[in-house]
């Protein structure tokens, strides 16, 4: 625990100069600004035209489960992940079960990125054949990928203000339009949040299950709690923040693409509906400038995505965890690890012809909740079943917050879809063989997923 034994001068540690700014700043670029837009069409379909309440909700379970990230990254600073919070929290055999499935979400992020994109080169080229826009896609990630490239944090502050560019005109062009076309009062509705003809409690949990999809990523900033000034109060205020920031903000974005377009069921293309609004509010221009947005996130985002995924590949073979001959395998000349960059590559492009954007999104959505429940039952029990020496046990933050996040999480999964469910089930039960097979009836303790890798 931090504090509490002193390190060798010898051994080596980070600095802390991160300030809780840095730290809010980091998870925005994380989630991304613009994760609102890629869940609009889709949740305001499943939702029956409530998908400001989606995003409103899963923020709720995100703030829960952003504060009990925050409370096991003061436990364990060095760690990040919510695999070495249950491992180390509750039991390494459910830490690895945790790791298995947040290894499913590294694999899926580039088949996703692969398909949204493809989806946005559609918009602004429909003539060219969905297959080659994936081709191109996977094609250009695994190139860059294979010579070693990597974005830049330079690269990803200029895409995070080409963001904050577009979405404000976004805002500004919206606000505009719904004035013009209803006065001021047609800027203040209560249809997006309730509408009694189509509301539907069973609609609502459905489409909430798939925009929580916008919230991936905010517990990157645990990540980074080596590096800040104050972690045990940073990280949990960063995470937190970072949750509502993106509730918030996308729910404005929600609200405003529901105002001006009311009805739902006339977008030309639900899966990039946000788009069509674009050009309600504000022409060719924006409409553009949206599409080459989303395109050039998805290239970056697929890009760390399958970088991330090949090296973990790469960490679990080295260990064994994975056939090494295969999986721990490194290019001599540029030290990548080859035929993992290959075979993402290759089952992203193959599973972009066979798998819509809306089951990928749920998928990730099974591996990612399901280590959220893991770290909110890992909170729980390390600060109000166990108890940490020195301090009194508080049931409102240890026991009533986390355990709330809990059901929240597990609503939200719960309510994902079967297809998602069924793969990510078989994915779930690969791994549990797997280690059941590895650790002799889980008797011996299992090997380690090294998320340091991704």
């Amino acid at each position: 625990m931090e504090g509490h034994t002193q390190l060798p001068a010898d051994i080596p540690r980070l600095r802390r100069v991160l300030s809780l700014w840095d730290l809010i700043l980091y998870g925005i670029v994380a989630v991304t600004p613009s994760a609102p837009v890629t869940v609009f069409g889709l949740a305001l379909l499943m939702s029956k035209g409530h998908a400001v309440d989606t995003i409103l909700v899963a923020m709720v379970a995100m703030v829960f489960t952003g504060f009990s990230y925050g409370r096991m990254a003061a436990l364990y600073p060095s760690a990040g992940s919510a695999y070495t919070y249950v491992g180390r929290g509750i039991n390494p055999h459910l830490g690895f079960l945790a790791g298995w499935a947040m290894l499913l979400d590294y694999v899926v992020i580039p088949l996703f990125c692969i398909i949204y994109g493809s989806l946005c080169i559609q918009r602004l080229f429909p003539q060219i054949p969905f297959v080659i826009c994936t081709a191109f896609f996977a094609g250009i990630m695994t190139y860059l990928n294979l010579r070693g490239i990597r974005s830049t944090a330079r690269a990803n502050q200029v895409l995070l203000s080409f963001m904050f560019i577009v979405l404000l005109a976004f805002i500004f062009l919206a606000i505009r339009y719904i004035i013009q076309q209803q006065g001021w009062t047609g800027l203040f509705t209560l249809e997006p949040f309730y509408n009694p003809k189509t509301f539907s409690v069973g609609s609502l949990a459905t489409a909430t299950s798939f925009a929580a999809l916008t919230y991936l990523g905010f517990d990157s900033v645990t990540t980074l709690a080596e590096d800040v000034k104050n972690p045990r109060r940073n990280v949990l205020l960063a995470t937190v923040l970072v949750c509502a920031f993106t509730g918030v903000f996308g729910g404005a974005l929600v609200y405003l693409g529901q105002v001006v377009w009311p009805n739902y069921q006339t977008f030309p293309n639900i899966e990039t509906a946000f788009m069509d609004v674009t050009r309600r509010v504000g022409g060719a221009t924006l409409f553009q400038a949206m599409a080459v947005l989303l395109v050039i996130a998805n290239v970056g985002a697929g890009l760390t995505g399958q970088v991330g995924a090949a090296r973990l590949l790469f960490g679990m073979g080295r260990d064994n965890v994975l056939p090494r001959r295969i999986f721990s395998y490194l290019d001599p000349k540029r030290n990548t690890p080859t035929f993992n960059i290959w075979m993402i590559g290759i089952l992203g492009f193959v599973g972009a012809q066979f798998m819509s954007y809306e089951l990928t999104a749920e998928i990730l959505n099974f591996g990612a909740f399901l280590g959220f429940i893991g770290v909110n039952l890992a909170t729980v029990w390390q600060f109000y079943v166990i108890g940490q020496p020195g301090r009194k046990k508080n049931f409102f933050t240890d026991a009533l917050i986390p355990g709330l996040g809990f059901l929240f999480c597990l609503v939200i999964w719960w309510g994902l879809a079967t297809p998602a469910k069924i793969a990510g089930g078989i994915w779930f039960t690969v791994g549990l063989v797997h280690s059941a097979i590895r650790t002799r009836g889980f008797r011996i303790r299992p090997g380690m997923i090294d998320f340091s890798e991704s």
